[in-house]
């Protein structure tokens, strides 16, 4: 037996939840990972607009004290990014409540801008602060003995740069789409780009963890049973979201006949494509680490 201690594990080291129905685990997951505290967000966004905006915030912190009060009772730490949700739509149920005509038209006119700035500051505030946000919903899935972890906390700081990464996205293609445009539903600046920036740090939320972890593995030659993946596994994605604008520009008459049809079509063949690259690298990957074959 090696004297040399365990290898710190990042928050690919998930402890093994109870039994339960997949719908009750498939509720644990969501309210344990950041997409939880992102929901009232993107609720937020699809109510908003002329004469909505009282109704969008008051049902976005309904949202956010459920998540609250859901994550408490099942046993979940409350969380920073929760915390936030809280009290950014109480203030703006508060506000809606109270101001004039004129202050909810200039919210509803600025109100994505608002919260798209808002989220940036929140998550670089957290690495500011030297808490990133992402780290309580890793702790959550992670054995406790890995917590204070150099590879665990890194992880965790690399993941939240990539939100503040898209965040500030959405905040960059909104504010162009309001000022330049002068268009804040815009197909392109008021939608697709701003949920690609979105999912992309959703993505990468859930790829990193075990990328980095077998990494350090190799570098540090630690003994892992993580398994190499490639690069093309973070955007595995792409191809289904170019298929998704295509449809989404043809149902709702924001792109042409033409363009939408070359859309669909180039999502459907990169979906394909996709997989034999991923594949055929992750293939290439594993020889060259040189895993020994199970016979």
């Amino acid at each position: 037996m090696s004297n040399e201690p365990d290898p710190p594990v990042g928050d690919s080291t998930r402890t093994d939840p109870p039994p339960t129905s997949g719908a009750r685990r498939a509720l644990t997951l969501f309210l344990n990972s950041p997409f939880a505290g992102m929901s009232p967000w993107i609720l937020m966004a699809l109510l908003a607009g002329p004469g909505r905006f009282e109704e969008a915030a008051a049902t976005a912190f309904a949202l956010s004290l459920l998540l609250v009060i859901g994550g408490h009772k099942r046993g979940s730490s409350v969380k920073l990014l929760e915390v936030f949700d809280v009290t950014y739509f109480g203030s703006m149920a508060l506000i809606a409540l109270f101001a004039s005509d004129g202050v909810i038209n200039w919210l509803e006119r600025w109100g994505g801008e608002m919260t798209n700035i808002a989220l940036v500051a929140f998550a670089f505030g957290s690495i500011v602060i030297r808490q990133p946000f992402t780290l309580q919903y890793a702790r959550e899935s992670t054995e406790k003995e890995f917590w204070d972890s150099p590879l665990f906390i890194h992880i965790n700081y690399v993941i939240t740069w990539a939100w503040v990464g898209g965040f500030g996205v959405a905040a960059i293609s909104g504010a162009f789409g309001d000022l330049v445009l002068d268009d804040p539903n815009n197909f392109w600046t008021g939608w697709i780009i701003q949920i690609g920036g979105t999912i992309f740090a959703i993505a990468f939320t859930e790829f990193y963890p075990d990328y980095a972890t077998y990494r350090a593995a190799v570098r540090e030659g630690w003994a892992t049973d993580e398994k190499p993946e490639s690069i093309m596994h973070l955007f595995g994605w792409v191809p289904i979201y170019v298929l998704a604008i295509g449809i989404s520009g043809l149902v709702t008459d924001s792109l042409g006949t033409v363009a939408g049809v070359v859309l669909i079509v180039a999502g459907v063949v990169a979906i394909n494509v996709f997989k034999r690259m991923t594949a055929a690298m992750d293939a290439r990957l594993e020889a060259t680490a040189g895993r020994p074959t199970q016979s």
